[in-house]
């Protein structure tokens, strides 16, 4: 996941602000990762550069 689309995310539960946690990256992208919406309590993971912006109830 590229650090510019963070101004265009947004918890698609709540709409609320997402925060980053970066675990790993190399030097275009976020590799693994989590997202969190403080609004709503969700997190959302980052795995192999992608996030999974499903609602929780939707995953797996």
């Amino acid at each position: 996941m590229k650090k510019e689309i963070m101004g265009i995310l947004a918890c698609p539960v709540c709409k609320g602000e997402l925060s980053l946690d970066v675990v790993d990256e190399d030097d275009q992208e976020i590799v693994t990762g989590s997202l969190y919406c403080a609004k709503c309590s969700q997190d959302y993971p980052i795995r192999d550069t992608i996030p999974n912006l499903l609602p929780p109830d939707m995953r797996n």
